[in-house]
């Protein structure tokens, strides 16, 4: 057996280090494990920690900017004006085709040219040259109920509605007239609208604009002057928008939002890490957004008016 002594461990006196070493690692081990404990038991106290409440309840000199065209409504609010103002004979046949033209060259094409924009502008204002903008707001009620209700997408309405039930005022930001904008406004229960002002005289359009389109960088003006007026921070407002032309009002917020984004915009958001929301439906649209009309049409609306022209004639 002597032999195989060498396979038994031999009893070795454990020295000063070691001892030492045993000791320290022991209490390692009891801390390590007191913090592991109170880790777990902080976890379980502490809930985990949520994006903050937005928009924050109670803060006042927040506010939110909505654009309308295709982020609060489907469609461009103009157009729709406009299929009412054909319904009751205010022009003809022949101008509404030529409207109705514009909005689906635009939308199909993408881009804003200049001149297809100058003609829009000009056949809208020369409708309702030498009418009384009362008469105008009148018909505009009756405009909203046949072509614009059933077209609020509830998903910003929902949106909207979260900012009113915070206390906070909530503005439309549109190229549409201020009149539709503000009826528009009115019937979401929002506090107001900025929109193109046409001019009037005596209360009778005279069918010239006061200054231009209120349209990308001139949304973003309008929403700084009137931040200024209302003593608002803009670095605690919002503002929703579907289209790249709006990206200056959007710059100008601490909480800009991309609605069912265009193409442009929605890589601008993400590459500044924008908050997106989409509530189209279908493939294309969520992959691919639709073109911003920038207030002067859309592509529903115009194919419609378009093929109701086809019928008709034959």
């Amino acid at each position: 057996m002597a032999a195989l002594g060498w396979l038994t461990p031999r009893r070795r006196s454990a020295t000063a280090r070691s001892v030492l070493a045993g000791e320290a690692a022991a209490e390692a081990a009891r801390k390590s494990s007191l913090q592991l404990e109170q880790e777990r038991e902080e976890s379980a106290a502490e809930p985990e920690a949520a994006e903050p409440e937005f928009p924050v309840v109670g803060d006042v000199r927040a506010a939110a900017f909505f654009d309308l065209d295709n982020t609060v409504m489907q469609g461009a609010a103009i157009f729709h004006f406009g299929r009412g103002l054909y319904k009751r004979k205010f022009f003809q046949r022949r101008e509404l085709a030529r409207f109705a033209w514009a909005q689906v060259w635009f939308r199909l094409a993408g881009v804003e040219d200049p001149a297809h924009m100058q003609e829009a502008r000009d056949s809208a204002l020369s409708i309702v040259k030498g009418h009384r903008v009362s008469e105008l707001m009148s018909i505009g009620e009756e405009i909203y109920d046949e072509y614009m209700a059933d077209r609020i997408w509830p998903g910003t309405r929902g949106l909207a509605q979260a900012h009113l039930d915070a206390g906070q005022k909530v503005w439309l930001v549109t190229a549409a007239p201020v009149e539709t904008a503000t009826i528009i406004a009115r019937r979401l229960g929002l506090t107001g609208a900025l929109g193109t002002v046409a001019e009037s005289v005596d209360g009778v359009y005279t069918g010239r604009l006061v200054g231009e389109l209120l349209h990308g960088p001139a949304k973003a003006e309008a929403v700084r002057a009137l931040a200024a007026a209302e003593g608002l921070d803009l670095n605690r407002c919002a503002a929703y928008s579907d289209s790249h032309n709006d990206i200056p009002m959007l710059s100008l917020v601490g909480h800009p939002y991309a609605v069912n984004p265009d193409t442009k915009l929605r890589k601008h958001a993400k590459d500044r890490d924008w908050r997106l929301r989409d509530y189209r439906t279908g493939r294309k649209a969520a992959k691919v957004g639709i073109p911003a009309a920038a207030g002067l049409g859309a592509l529903a609306g115009g194919t419609a008016a378009a093929v109701a022209l086809h019928r008709r004639r034959h």
